[in-house]
């Protein structure tokens, strides 16, 4: 007789937030800062799919801290990890593998300036502020990631329910299986950053997104290096656009922060509108490190962490609808990354705070959860990213010369006023051409001092899974990744896959598509980029996925 599996069990709680990023964080701390000041009673829970707070945390990054001001003033007092102010911006257009032109910081638009800001850690931030979340009463469980959207009879969110533990490669339970359980919720918000797969759902089952255009994503790909003294500029901020992405008809910018002890932060942001199949945005990467302008930092330096993470880039003309029956998306999830300043950390804390302000009332029955769309659009947070709407649209329909020049005129000259809304109206996944009539790219070989291969890359990021457990990306129709990716565009997969996840195999014979899911650091890349939308990311198994230190 076979071992019954038991039922999942339910907890009752008033506000459940699903992701520990920005986002999620600076609204737990909000709901409690509004409790305690109203002496209310309020239960908060925070899933985390992480192993800690943290360890799926990826970003440049240059922060802004106009949220943090709002969420703690005394942050400084707290010990908040802003280390290194912003001392000199630096932007340069590359031309070529050589040459790279410095412009002047007046031609720059006005946003990418970073007077004020800081050059910081994410992951240290996040981890800083589930502190603060728990000294107010937030209970916040990493590890326990959200698989599953619950609902009422009436169609309502009902909360959500966590990712089933101990179930073997074919979906059975092994002798250590355990269900998820089940978070009941007045209020749910959805944090889970770009692509976030609750927030894909929720955005497609509710038609969030029917009035808005296309949105559009980058993928962002970082190394950390600790380089030597004689060549670290505490405060030195670097922004670059062109090449090695010019080259092959590409968009995109890269990267370069020096902060810490002797640490520089790289990498490189492909937009993946682009159009050649045989674009791989790592292998750019690794070239664009040997461009003199980079290489004169990295030369006798050691690189200490790798990572990769998709960016949400449409903006406001993007942004889907945020509010739903008893649920909010916010953040990274629905996409309220400013693109014309290169960050979104301080915009997703905001809505975070917005969030909190609105389910605390709707709670309390002073408003509902509907008023959020207002409170949002009479915010700074609408009219930053309102000034900034056209910006990555320009360099789409522009490129960097034209999109530039044109953001330049749109930010300085009319501070984001122009009247009209400029359109992108091509999906990332229909951008790619098919691969007939295209000639591969030939991307040199890693030297393993400046340059290395995608292996040694995601052993740095700390990445690993339990082996056997349901591989988590999931093909639509096994028969689409050959027939269509690999025949008409030459398997794409292998190459826009920051991490090796995705290999085919005996391509001369009878092509199969091979599936490495431990590599897999959750960037959502596929889930963005496979031209026919064939791929459908999912939470593994608690825990599992990249271990950010500081990153």
């Amino acid at each position: 007789m076979s071992e019954q599996i038991p039922e999942r069990e339910s907890m009752e709680v008033d506000v459940v937030i699903v992701g520990a990023g920005p986002a999620g964080l600076s609204a737990a701390c909000k709901l409690m800062q509004l409790a305690q000041k109203n002496k209310k009673e309020l239960s908060v829970v925070v899933l985390e799919k992480g192993s800690e707070v943290g360890a799926h945390i990826l970003s440049g990054a240059l922060f802004e801290s106009r949220a943090l001001d709002e969420l703690f003033p005394d942050w400084k007092d707290r010990g908040a990890p802003l280390h290194t102010a912003v001392q000199q911006d630096e932007v340069l257009m590359f031309r070529d593998h050589q040459k790279a032109i410095s412009i002047p910081l007046w031609m720059v638009p006005k946003p990418m300036h970073n007077d004020g800001n800081h050059i910081i850690s994410l992951g240290e931030l996040c981890r800083w502020l589930g502190e603060q979340a728990e000294s107010l009463g937030v209970d916040i469980f990493p590890g326990f990631p959200a698989s599953e959207v619950l609902y009422h009879d009436n169609g309502g969110i009902k909360g959500v329910a966590t990712g089933e533990m101990g179930k073997d490669s074919d979906g059975k339970p092994k002798a250590s299986y355990e269900p998820g359980m089940e978070l009941h919720a007045s209020v749910t918000l959805f944090s889970e950053g770009c692509r976030g797969h609750l927030g894909k759902q929720l955005i497609d089952k509710f038609e969030l997104d029917k009035e808005t255009q296309t949105q559009h994503y980058g993928i962002g790909i970082k190394e950390l290096w600790e380089i030597g003294s004689d060549k670290h500029q505490p405060g030195l901020v670097v922004h670059g656009a062109g090449w090695p992405l010019s080259e092959h008809g590409a968009t995109g910018g890269s990267f370069l922060y020096h902060f810490g002890d002797n640490l520089v932060s790289m990498g490189l942001i492909t937009d993946l509108s682009y159009e050649n199949p045989y674009l791989s945005p790592f292998d750019e990467l690794q070239r664009f490190k040997h461009h003199p302008r980079i290489r004169q930092y990295l030369d006798g330096g050691e690189r200490i962490a790798y990572g990769a993470r998709a960016i949400t880039k449409g903006g406001l003309n993007a942004l889907p609808k945020m509010c739903l029956p008893n649920g909010l998306l916010i953040g990274c999830d629905a996409g309220t990354l400013n693109f014309s300043k290169i960050k979104g950390t301080h915009t997703a804390m905001k809505s975070g705070l917005l969030a909190a302000e609105t389910a605390f009332n709707a709670i309390h029955g002073d408003g509902s959860l509907a008023d959020y769309e207002e409170n949002f659009n009479r915010s700074w947070l609408y009219e930053e990213l309102h000034r900034s709407r056209n910006f990555g649209a320009a360099i789409h329909k522009f490129g960097s010369w034209l999109g530039g020049a044109y953001n330049y005129i749109d930010q300085n000259w009319f501070t984001g006023k122009l009247p009209f809304n400029l359109t992108d109206p091509v999906p990332d996944h229909q951008a790619l051409k098919p691969a007939s009539g295209l000639k591969p790219i030939e991307y040199p070989k890693p030297d393993g001092k400046i340059s290395f291969d995608k292996t040694s890359s995601v052993y740095l990021s700390s990445t690993n899974h339990e082996e056997n457990q349901p591989v988590h990306l999931k093909l639509r129709k096994q028969s689409l990744a050959v027939e269509t990716n690999f025949k008409l565009y030459a398997g794409p997969e292998e190459r826009f896959c920051p991490a090796g996840v995705y290999e085919f195999l005996n391509t001369e014979t009878s092509p199969e598509l091979q599936i490495n899911a431990q590599n897999c650091v959750h960037c959502k890349t596929c889930d963005i980029k496979d031209p026919v939308g064939n791929i459908d990311w999912v939470a593994p198994e608690g825990g599992g996925g990249p271990n950010y230190a500081n990153m």
